[in-house]
């Protein structure tokens, strides 16, 4: 993975279809532009170790999806199935938060500013919501972060065999 970019925006998504539709106009054959909910990222590390462990899985064959982007939000979520990870990092309609991961894309922070609005405050974690979407218990933060936590279930997706 050669170039990756996290940007954070709001946004008021009226059809997660046209949304994907109108992000898949704006970007080249072999770039990846996937769109995240920001309230289920616990901070821009989180998001490189997911996109990472998607990259391994595909170069090693252990990929849980077929599709890379699919993949990317599988490992971000920690999670094995895809409609739960969706339920967690998926569009969804309304007013919501989003975490942009562009790889190998040009600078296409302005064209996603004229659907979106940049807002980077989005991409701060709200750790007690993160300990519910993550079921995340106290007794487990008293060693670790809840990012730590998060990127540690990201990696053990790999090694659950």
């Amino acid at each position: 993975m050669d170039n990756i970019q996290i940007l954070g925006f709001k946004a008021t998504i009226d059809s997660v279809g046209e949304t994907l539709d109108l992000i898949n106009d704006i970007k080249e054959n072999d770039e990846i532009i996937q769109l995240l909910n920001a309230d289920s990222i616990a901070s821009k590390d989180h998001v490189i170790h997911g996109v990472n462990q998607a990259f391994l899985a595909f170069e090693r064959g252990e990929n849980l999806a077929k599709d890379l982007s699919v993949e990317i939000v599988l490992r971000c979520s920690a999670q094995r199935q895809i409609s739960k990870a969706f339920n967690l990092l998926g569009l969804k309609e309304g007013d919501m938060n989003l975490c942009a991961v562009l790889i190998n894309c040009q600078d296409y922070t302005s064209k996603l500013s004229s659907i979106f609005t940049p807002d980077e405050s989005v991409l701060v974690a709200d750790v007690e919501n993160l300990m519910k979407i993550y079921k995340i218990n106290d007794e487990e933060v008293k060693n670790m972060s809840v990012e730590d936590i998060i990127i540690d279930r990201i990696t053990k997706l790999t090694v659950d065999y």
